[in-house]
């Protein structure tokens, strides 16, 4: 894989964590439980961590990094603001829409790891998409907790 196309590669996974920190943050502003609040505060500045670390990666394979989300992840945020607020701005609305938005990244890491990634710019990959995995996991738990409060 020559530096062109793993500098592709990250700039996508760097919009990714963009749009996870942009998703984070703005359900955290809008969920009434200050324990999921603090949760997606928490995240998003996970996020933001990880995508500084990729652009760092970037940067190092000779590109320039991207520094700020993806078109489709503004139109996900733009949906969850109509979503909240015609459901009111539920804690169970933000983590379904959560929900969504770590599954796409999911994807997007795996994706990434099908690429025959150098080895450092693929292990800081795979412990990336450990904790979006553990993100999405949390978020399933506890978007599976409202539900069950709200039956």
């Amino acid at each position: 894989m020559d530096h062109n196309d793993v500098v592709k590669t990250l700039n996508k996974l760097i919009e990714t964590s963009k749009d996870g920190e942009y998703g984070f943050r703005t359900s955290g502003e809008h969920c009434k439980s200050p324990q999921i609040r603090e949760l997606f505060m928490k995240r998003a500045e996970e996020c933001r961590k990880a995508a500084a670390e990729l652009q760092s990666l970037v940067v190092q394979h000779g590109g320039s990094a991207e520094d700020s989300g993806s078109a489709s992840g503004a139109m996900h945020r733009g949906w969850v603001a109509v979503k909240g607020a015609l459901a009111g701005y539920t804690d169970l609305a933000m983590l379904e829409e959560t929900e969504r938005g770590e599954d796409v990244a999911l994807a997007s890491y795996r994706r990434a790891l099908e690429q025959d990634l150098p080895p450092n710019v693929r292990s800081v990959v795979e412990t990336q998409l450990q904790g979006v995995q553990r993100n999405h996991d949390q978020v399933r738990m506890l978007r599976d907790q409202a539900r069950a409060a709200d039956a």
